[in-house]
């Protein structure tokens, strides 16, 4: 099978999306088949659309290079798209207009959260599958994690290649304040990893520049618990980064984190942080001992993916039988005009 990935594989800190296509690159090639992050080949099989911003400086190719590759070239390529933004993570106001335009071009539809599926913004033309998003238990486990012991701080953790306030600074400048406060002094500490607001910083907490990799999941593990306050989060990886390393979560409830977090952590909104995080002082034995099943891995996802490819090939001469006679390319593949 020959693959195409409409995103470059970044160096350094680059966000979830260059992890997932990192790790769904290797799988695909450590099973033998081939991968590729153009439209050169005039043999593709499957083609994944990650991103429909075409001029974002990691996509390869988006919507209209499919498009094009499909009528000029290849009609028998079938075409995945990948969805896993919406406008309700950043209050921004074009990506779902983006995402539903992309979306015509594809056969089948994958969601990395049942939150972001039901949102009412899409258009069901096509067949979709929820595939949720994982970790590289090579790089993030429990190696290096050591348990809190009750006595010392509670040593609190976040990580966040983005800086849109969304993120959960709200929360995140609560918490600052709170390291100052008699009554949180010296029974919590916090750490904020990677990207911040524009003219933000804090005064209580330990900041630090993004990371990756093994540096990060070591860091990490020198934690004890791990918060997420992300509102209307599509997924995400870092949380299930943190709890791959084996800390226990408090997740805001909000988008997807209850779906990806629950039963391993302590959920809160605005209004009872303070309350919950108690809450997970007073269950984190409890809590603790259940991390090792946490389930969300690199290899699971990747693995619901190749499964998914591999059904759709096994369709492919019923998938390109048309369902909606609006797009020229259906037309094309119809009636299997030559190029």
């Amino acid at each position: 099978m020959k693959v195409a990935i409409g995103q470059r594989i970044q160096d350094g800190p680059w966000g979830g999306g260059n992890q997932f296509v990192r790790s769904l690159a290797e799988t695909l090639r450590n099973r033998g088949d081939d991968v590729r992050f153009d439209l050169a080949d005039a043999d593709i099989d499957i083609i994944v659309l990650t991103d429909p911003r075409e001029l974002s400086p990691s996509v390869s190719f988006g919507a209209g290079g499919i498009l094009r590759y499909l009528l000029f070239r290849n009609p028998r390529a079938l075409v995945v798209h990948r969805i896993n933004e919406c406008d309700e993570r950043k209050g921004t106001r074009r990506m779902n207009s983006l995402l539903r335009r992309a979306n015509y071009c594809a056969d089948h539809t994958i969601f990395i959260a049942t939150w972001l599926r039901n949102l009412s913004l899409w258009r069901r033309t096509t067949p979709d599958t929820v595939i949720l998003n994982g970790a590289d238990k090579n790089i993030f486990n429990r190696t290096f994690f050591r348990r809190w012991d009750g006595l010392e701080p509670l040593r609190l953790v976040t990580h966040h290649w983005g800086g849109n306030r969304m993120k959960g600074f709200d929360v995140y400048e609560s918490i600052d304040q709170m390291l100052a406060d008699e009554k949180w002094k010296g029974r919590i500490e916090f750490t904020y990893i990677g990207n911040l607001p524009a003219g933000f910083s804090f005064t209580n907490t330990k900041y630090l520049p993004p990371m990756q990799g093994s540096l990060l999941a070591r860091e990490l593990s020198s934690h004890h618990a791990y918060i997420t306050a992300s509102i209307n989060e599509p997924a995400g990886m870092h949380h299930v980064e943190g709890a791959m390393c084996g800390l226990p979560l408090l997740y805001r409830r909000s988008g997807a984190l209850p779906e990806y977090c629950e039963g391993f952590g302590i959920s809160f909104d605005a209004t009872d942080f303070e309350a919950c995080l108690e809450q997970l002082i007073e269950q984190y034995d409890a809590l603790e001992v259940k991390m090792p099943a946490y389930p969300h891995t690199a290899e699971r996802s990747c693995e619901n993916y190749l499964t998914l490819f591999d059904k759709l090939i096994k369709s492919r001469e019923n998938i390109l039988t048309p369902q909606c006679l609006w797009r020229g390319v259906w037309l094309l593949r119809r009636n299997q005009i030559p190029l």
